[in-house]
């Protein structure tokens, strides 16, 4: 790592991403606020994380908390900060004068208690872009505390994933993550804005109102039907065949999908079931829908007596939708993952190493990749303080 926080071995040779030249200060900590940040750093922008002094306490969070600073904090660098003192400040200050967006995920009105709140940077700096990831948008509840699973909870998304009665709250953050891909959303369109008139904006992110935006369809459904959608485990589903299925390894299931007429056909000629594709009644999908408790028993009995690997092959062939169950941890071996720049190699506090998923997405056919690896608590801070103290003076 070169005297500016830089990486001088695996990150040298990236190139600079789309967002290269846009300066991001980032007062955030756990997950939504953070993967606002490691979205716009992944994408080149220059990301300087201000944590207190000895670190964000996310770092030090244990069981299922221990990925979480893994995982959203690379391709920043750290800066450390007393925010309970003047000189604390007024760096932070100076860090936002100049800087083009500025993000933020603490209770409402802590950062304004410093004078690092929207009105007080805007009032000094026009073109700042400022965003705001909070539990709830503009109403009622916008001072409650919110959290991923208190969201899923009161948005609906619960009640869908669990079985009835047993509301279960999705198995990642999957309302952190997105929630802060919508700021990233909205960054984004406020950047172009400021192209054209030279204005920033403040921008706000949502755990509620981004679930109530994944829900959504389940309450289109309603308004089509006329009928509360039922969770998903008893969900009555679009198609017969959508579902997962013992195969002749019990620790080996694999989910199966047959979603068209053609596939149905292709998957009876694969399988050796040309009687159910010569039956008439069940020709088309919905007459498959009607007719799934007489067509599953026969599906399972024959997946039942076949391996994993023989399905995978004969249904890839075919190009029908599987996809074998996997616990997480073993994506770190997944051959797809693994190609093309897919997964990126960090380095833990401890040393270690550990292998974790890149932005899922390509420009001009290229991966975003690592530029800084996980930073450890104040490691930019002389580098990024000397280099804003520089120009500092020379614009005085």
């Amino acid at each position: 790592m070169d005297n500016n926080g830089n990486m001088t071995d695996q990150g040298a040779g990236q190139p600079d991403g789309p967002l290269a030249g846009i300066r991001v200060i980032e007062f955030t900590h756990m997950v939504m606020g953070p993967s606002v940040g490691v979205i716009l750093g992944d994408l080149g922008a220059d990301v300087i994380k201000v944590e207190p002094p000895g670190g964000d306490h996310t770092r030090e969070l244990l069981g299922s908390g221990s990925g979480y600073f893994p995982m959203f904090n690379r391709n920043k660098r750290s800066v450390c900060l007393d925010l309970k003192s003047p000189s604390g400040i007024a760096s932070a200050r100076m860090l936002c004068a100049d800087a083009d967006v500025v993000i933020e995920n603490f209770r409402p009105g802590v950062l304004d208690k410093f004078g690092l709140g929207w009105e007080a940077l805007s009032a000094t700096n026009p073109r700042l872009v400022f965003c705001s990831a909070k539990g709830f948008l503009s109403g009622p509840y916008e001072s409650r505390t919110a959290l991923d699973e208190v969201t899923q909870m009161m948005g609906g998304l619960a009640y869908m994933t669990g079985p009835p009665g047993q509301p279960l709250r999705a198995g990642a953050s999957v309302i952190d993550i997105t929630g802060g891909m919508f700021g990233v959303i909205g960054i984004l369109a406020a950047l172009e804005r400021r192209h054209r008139t030279g204005i920033g904006a403040y921008v706000k992110c949502s755990l509620y109102e981004t679930t109530a935006f994944l829900v959504g369809q389940h309450i289109a459904q309603m308004a089509v039907t006329g009928q509360a959608a039922r969770p998903m485990p008893v969900r009555i589903s679009a198609w017969a065949i959508y579902d997962v299925f013992a195969t002749a390894h019990p620790d080996e299931q694999l989910f199966i999908g047959v979603v068209s007429d053609g596939q149905w056909q292709a998957f009876c000629a694969a399988f050796g079931l040309a009687e159910l594709a010569q039956d008439e009644s069940l020709a088309t999908n919905n007459q498959r829908v009607e007719a799934r408790d007489r067509i599953l028993p026969q599906v399972r009995k024959m997946v039942g007596k076949m391996t994993r690997d023989d399905l995978v092959a004969r249904l890839e062939a075919i190009g029908l939708p599987f996809a074998p169950i996997v616990r997480p941890d073993e994506l770190v071996d997944d051959p797809h993952l693994n190609a093309a720049g897919g997964m990126l190699d960090l380095t833990l506090p401890d040393g270690r190493p550990a292998r974790l998923p890149a932005l899922p997405i390509e420009i001009d056919g290229v991966r975003p990749g690592l530029r800084h690896d996980l930073p450890t608590p104040g490691e930019h801070t002389a580098a990024v303080m000397n280099a804003y103290s520089v120009e500092a003076a020379v614009a005085d």
